[in-house]
């Protein structure tokens, strides 16, 4: 049983969207009258929220600086960008070019928060000082004057705002300030689960920095432990990412040699302190090597009895329905009881993306963002009736999820919400004071070098004009329009689910060129067809040896002879060079179909190309995909130009390739000159 739900989680990986909500929705069984109780609680706890308490410093700042504005998307550009910026002349440059240039007085006095439009004032202060489009008045000279002496002050003004603005998400420099500023929330009945900031370890000394600030972390949060019941201890989060370098599927035995018993040395300690200890979910290209490190972690004789081991499953993902299910089992066969942490997801503008500059064929992701809300309600369905094997923690910040999850729940003693630190309070005040729903808060600790990658992630998610921490405070979005049912939306759409504003990875450079076909080497069954036909297409030096005057081409790193290729003599190439005459009397319709048909070729001949690139050029997988993609590219791209600019022939041209690119660069030369 468990080989086939694993076998379903990966076939599922890039369903169409239709089948996959289809799917949900079938599985699920909300029945219409569940709906329309959800939306009527929603509705009311919307209200209750307007009319009982005031939204937070950070909603206050989002509805009034949401993606939807240009400053608003001028801030994020900077706070993103502003830790990795080298120099001061290049930071000045920087806030000169996303401050000076944006309406700040349009947004002066607007919002409920005095922090806020103090921040606006800054802004619009700054943006005054550093505009060079102003006349030659006495303000002019003035400001010239500020602009000479105050840059350094400004460059500090700006970081201290960015700073301000990221301490909203984050507890605490350190997890000793953060606990410590955690008991007021702990004497109002919250709990919480730490997360070290920090992203992924890109060395071996980084990933062992990463282990011990996690060992200190629970070392620390375990003083802090209640009892043996889980869900009254506070918690951590851990990222896999963190605790090891080569965190990916092409060096899984290394990860399981090497990642796993640093994560069960975390997780041992976990339950030596009484705490639970969360898997924290990434990529979606991670998701299959995580899921056999949390078997292993679970499978582990020194870890059974525990309950506080816990993974999180993103929503937002096409396989999200699968992996409860693989869980589950996980349990059920080894008698265990887990956590689960359902989310919609952190990483959506990256998978979008990486699915279309990969090449790939779909998204392992929802594009639109009410299918998500379906699928993280059904999923919660599925959940409330694993809880014999599972406690459910459902982190989520929108009034209609947490609505349905109330209808749906038979005993709310059963499960947790979960909120982020900072974000969603007002909700989250009443679920806990009026539906007695328990409350865990997620919160980060770290320094501010640490907090500016998550607090672009925070950004993104709850930035947009449609997400729930936006129109919370809108109140001129009515109630019952936040509260909306997500299944009728999703209904109106269900034959073309597919949002038609984002381009289809092969669609990315129009409906002229279609971008080159890519192999997902990170998801287990691509890889493993992947290498099974490469395998059958490594031929022997002797079956490719030609007759006539040779050359041996050998592995530069072996010294193995794997080809032979033929030399020219002076007569055959001028043979060659007056063939091309056909060439220069075809149009550039012609040239373009021979062109494509070349790089469609190329693509069909994949796996016997990636052979012999990884033979005569020494190249891993990786990089044999990505020089056959730049092949393909430059064909189509010419192909392209040649119908658009129809040039004239311009002769014989004479084209060496390197030896580091032996297909995209000759390639690229060849089909330039054709």
């Amino acid at each position: 049983m468990l080989s086939q739900h694993r076998s379903r989680i990966q076939k599922n990986l890039r369903i169409s969207e239709k089948a996959a909500l289809t799917n949900l929705m079938d599985t699920a069984g909300i029945s219409p009258e569940t709906r329309h109780a959800g939306v009527k609680r929603a509705v009311d706890v919307i209200n209750r929220i307007r009319t009982s308490s005031k939204p937070t410093m950070m909603e206050s700042f989002l509805a009034e600086y949401g993606l939807s504005t240009s400053e608003g998307v001028a801030l994020m550009c900077l706070a993103e960008a502003l830790l990795r910026v080298p120099d001061a002349e290049t930071i000045d440059e920087l806030i000169t070019d996303k401050i000076a240039s944006s309406e700040w007085g349009t947004h002066l006095g607007h919002s409920s928060s005095p922090l806020v439009n103090a921040s606006t004032w800054a802004l619009l202060f700054t943006g005054k000082v550093l505009n060079e489009e102003q006349d030659n008045s006495l303000f002019k000279t003035l400001r010239g004057a500020v602009r000479r002496l105050g840059e350094p002050a400004i460059r500090v003004a700006v970081k201290q705002v960015m700073r301000e603005l990221g301490q909203q998400f984050v507890l605490g420099e350190s997890i000793e300030g953060g606990m410590k500023r955690a008991k007021k929330r702990e004497g109002e009945g919250y709990t919480y689960s730490y997360d070290m900031l920090g992203e992924a370890a890109c060395t071996e000394k980084e990933a062992r920095a990463y282990h011990l600030a996690y060992a200190d972390a629970i070392g620390a949060i375990g003083q802090a432990s209640q009892g043996e019941d889980i869900r009254t201890n506070p918690g951590i989060s851990i990222k896999l990412s963190a605790l090891h370098p080569r965190y990916e599927q092409l060096q899984k035995q290394q990860v399981m040699d090497e990642l796993v018993p640093r994560a069960r040395s975390l997780a041992i300690m976990a339950k030596s302190a009484g705490i639970g200890l969360n898997i924290d979910a990434e990529e979606a290209d991670r998701l299959s090597i995580s899921l056999d490190v949390v078997e292993a972690l679970l499978r582990d004789p020194s870890l059974k009895g525990w309950d506080g081991f816990g993974v999180v499953v993103q929503a937002y993902g096409k396989r999200a329905p699968f992996v409860l299910d693989w869980l589950y089992q996980l349990a059920t066969d080894l008698d265990r009881k887990i956590m689960v942490r359902l989310v919609k997801g952190a990483y959506w503008d990256t998978e979008i993306k990486h699915a279309q500059t990969e090449g790939l064929n779909g998204f392992p992701v929802f594009t639109r963002k009410p299918s998500t809300d379906v699928s993280y309600i059904c999923c919660a369905k599925k959940l409330l009736g694993m809880t014999d094997r599972i406690y459910p923690q459902f982190a989520t910040h929108n009034a209609h999820s947490a609505a349905m999850i109330l209808e749906m729940a038979d005993d709310i003693s059963t499960f947790e919400f979960q909120r982020l630190h900072g974000m969603g309070e007002a909700l989250h005040e009443v679920l806990v004071k009026t539906g007695g729903a328990r409350c865990r808060i997620y919160a980060p600790v770290g320094s501010h070098k640490d907090l500016l990658a998550y607090l672009v992630r925070r950004l993104l998610e709850n930035g947009a004009n449609s997400s729930f921490v936006n129109q919370i405070v809108d109140e001129s979005v009515s109630a019952e329009e936040v509260a909306q049912d997500p299944f009728e939306i999703v209904a109106k759409y269900l034959d073309a689910p597919e949002n038609p504003h984002i381009a289809q990875p092969s669609e990315i450079y129009g409906k002229d060129r279609k971008n080159s076909q890519g192999w997902d080497i990170y998801d287990p069954l691509t890889l493993t067809t992947m290498r099974k036909q490469i395998t059958k297409h490594t031929r022997s030096a002797a079956e490719g040896k030609p007759g006539g005057s040779t050359l041996p081409v050998q592995n530069p790193a072996t010294g193995e002879v794997i080809a032979y290729v033929e030399t020219m003599e002076k007569a055959a190439i001028k043979k060659t060079v007056d063939g091309l005459a056909p060439w220069s009397g075809a149009d550039a319709a012609a040239r373009a179909k021979v062109l494509r048909k070349v790089a469609d070729l190329y693509e069909k001949h994949a796996f016997e190309i990636f052979a012999t690139l990884g033979r005569e050029a020494g190249k891993n997988l990786s990089d044999c995909v990505g020089e056959l993609r730049e092949a393909v590219d430059f064909l189509r791209y010419y192909a392209l130009q040649a119908e658009i600019k129809n040039p004239e022939p311009q002769g014989v041209f004479a084209c060496i390739s390197p030896w580091n690119f032996p297909l995209a660069i000759f390639t690229g030369q060849i089909s330039a000159a054709l």
